[in-house]
């Protein structure tokens, strides 16, 4: 009789192959999106599950924006130096010993010392000529005779009544001709002599009714002091400093090529080291080729001259690297479409999107993110799509 084992009962488990995977179908995406200049909703159709429904998605209206007759110009810019201009050297006219200089940086104005010699005024007036000569002897015609007449009308003395051009005066000199006076001349009268008188009293020089040469500096306009080259003590018969306009200047190194067309009054704008421009004009373009001191073998180059219409908007800066933008070819009253108006054509050319749909055009200038256009059905106000 046999009894019960103890022994463990091996079980064998059957399990089921796993079920094929189902093949997942690919999705397809389509997209309808509503005409471009129209506002309107996109619907996103779905494939691959059943039952899907279209869903309607929201989209934003194209831009737009309206052609528009205007004027257009394209624009060269060119680097330039904000500053008080080039120097220049000023030298004393006579025999003497300098006793005080200015320092550099002061500005000097009509009637005041330039320098003092021999403890005695060297004093500024304006004109166009040096005084070549001693203003000396009653009825003394010429053109430094009225410098003098002029600066001391314009510091307040009464000079009296200059004779007209085209009158005649006895001479200065005992027998000579009479001296007739061309225009631009002054006379030294004696209502002029007498204002002489009167201004050596008020400025400290001997009181005589003679200016002699090196009495006076005579120069364009206010100077200012860019470096002192002398000292007390120094001849005053030398260049004694250096000096410059009082007004900032931008000065432009440009090839003769690229001065070409660049008159004195065109309008220019600086575009200043921050980003900001200032309207400008061009104060005169100069006739004398100099040499490039950025490099040696670069070309000579003519030096344009631009000054800030509003003298404020670089009061400032004292100098600076700048760039000035000046004016080319100029397009007058076209039609024109924001650049990013433009479509390019697979077969050439460009297009814009009108309401009618894609019309072809003819591209004329390029200036300030705005094109020339011309195209079938295209007149101002017609509004196309730009690409944001």
């Amino acid at each position: 009789m046999h009894g019960k084992s103890d022994a463990p009962t091996e079980v064998m488990t059957l399990t089921a192959p796993p079920p094929r995977p189902r093949r997942v179908a690919r999705w397809l995406v389509a997209g309808v999106v509503a005409a471009a200049l129209g506002g309107g909703t996109a619907v996103v159709v779905t494939r691959g599950r059943a039952g899907a429904e279209a869903v309607p998605q929201p989209t934003v209206p194209a831009a737009t924006a309206a052609l528009e007759r205007r004027d257009l110009s394209t624009t060269r810019s060119m680097p330039g130096s904000l500053g008080y201009g080039v120097s220049r050297p000023l030298s004393g006219h006579r025999e003497a010993t300098v006793t005080w200089l200015p320092e550099a940086g002061r500005t000097v104005r009509r009637g005041k010392p330039v320098y003092r010699a021999d403890d005695q005024p060297v004093v500024l007036f304006y004109g166009r000529m040096p005084l070549f000569r001693e203003i000396s002897g009653e009825n003394l015609v010429g053109r430094d005779v009225r410098i003098v007449a002029d600066n001391l009308r314009a510091l307040g003395y009464a000079t009296g009544v200059q004779p007209l051009p085209g009158s005649t005066v006895a001479a200065g000199t005992p027998g000579a001709a009479p001296v007739q006076v061309r225009k631009g001349d002054g006379v030294l009268t004696r209502e002029l002599i007498a204002a002489i008188k009167r201004w050596q009293l008020d400025v400290g020089l001997p009181v005589t009714g003679t200016i002699r040469v090196g009495d006076v500096e005579v120069q364009f306009g206010a100077i200012r002091v860019d470096a002192v080259a002398a000292q007390p003590g120094s001849p005053s018969n030398t260049t004694l400093m250096t000096v410059t306009s009082t007004g900032k200047l931008i000065t432009v190194p440009a090839e003769l090529g690229e001065a070409t067309g660049i008159t004195a009054g065109a309008a220019v704008t600086v575009v200043l080291p921050d980003e900001s421009t200032v309207p400008a004009k061009v104060l005169s373009v100069g006739r004398a080729l100099v040499a490039d001191e950025s490099t040696v073998t670069g070309p000579a180059k003519l030096t344009v001259t631009v000054t800030a219409n509003d003298p404020d908007d670089v009061a400032a800066l004292d100098s600076a690297d700048v760039q000035v933008r000046f004016a080319g070819r100029t397009a007058k009253n076209v039609l024109a479409a924001p650049v990013e108006a433009l479509v390019a054509l697979t077969e050439g050319g460009y297009a814009v999107q009108a309401p009618t749909g894609l019309v072809a055009v003819t591209t004329g200038m390029f200036a300030g993110g705005w094109v020339e256009i011309e195209g079938p059905g295209l007149a101002e106000g017609t509004t196309v799509v730009v690409s944001s």
